[in-house]
């Protein structure tokens, strides 16, 4: 039996490529916007044409069983036996991955580091069921310098963490990875702004054929690839 989300299902023997593969295409329902003009003001205060917004990703049934069953497999070689990263983006991947991991026997938990520290009571930087000493992944959700994934793992460190890798949702590969690996031994993306391009790229190109098919008679309505699947138009919206 599989886990059944609009149409698609999960099946546990479905293998980690073709996850990744509807992982794209969830992403770029969900949590890919692309502008012209505005273009739009990333955390790091950088201006861009594109924006990811991964919580409609990784907040969703189907997007977070993907996403904790990759980064399982991701950690297979390692130690790490807690994995989370500055709030709020990693918290949702670092507790998918603490559920898929625990089904699969190999329990990862997972935490949460504060982006503010608390002015009462314990005032911990890190919140969650780990202690010094253990190895840890630190996750994030998008990086573009790297700043908040070297916050939670200086934070980390200081909470007595061993940080022993880095994992990110989406590496929009420009700089990220490099300025953490200052930082940390490891770093691996879940997926690359080049493989999401690509598949975007793809949709468009295929809507266009459509377009032009429709423009012939064709019976196939405007705004759908050849699959039938929706396909993104340009947005021209502000981002947070």
């Amino acid at each position: 039996m599989g886990i059944h989300s609009e149409g698609v299902f999960i099946n546990k023997t479905m293998e980690i490529q073709e996850m990744k593969e509807r992982l794209i295409e969830i992403v770029l329902e969900r949590s890919f916007k692309y502008s012209d003009n505005p273009p739009f003001t990333l955390v790091s205060g950088l201006k861009s044409n594109y924006y990811f917004n991964c919580k409609p990703t990784t907040l969703d049934p189907e997007g977070m069983n993907l996403i904790g069953e990759i980064v399982l497999s991701m950690l297979a070689d390692s130690a790490v036996t807690a994995a989370g990263g500055l709030t709020l983006g990693a918290d949702p991947i670092a507790n998918a991955l603490s559920v898929i991991s625990f089904q699969r026997g190999r329990p990862i938990k997972s935490f949460v580091v504060r982006k503010d520290l608390k002015d009462h009571g314990v005032k911990n930087a890190v919140e969650g069921n780990v202690r010094p000493g253990e190895h840890v992944a630190i996750i994030d959700d998008v990086i573009t310098t790297g700043g908040s994934t070297i916050t939670a793992i200086d934070r980390a460190r200081e909470a007595g963490l061993v940080v022993e890798r880095v994992i990110v949702l989406i590496d929009r590969e420009e700089g990220g990875k490099e300025n953490i690996l200052v930082h940390a031994e490891r770093v691996d993306a879940v997926l690359t702004r080049t493989e999401i391009m690509a598949r975007y790229r793809r949709k468009q190109e295929s809507l266009g054929k459509s377009k032009e098919k429709g423009k012939n008679g064709d019976a196939r309505s405007e705004g759908n690839d050849d699959s039938g699947v929706p396909v993104l138009e340009t947005y021209s919206i502000s981002s947070e």
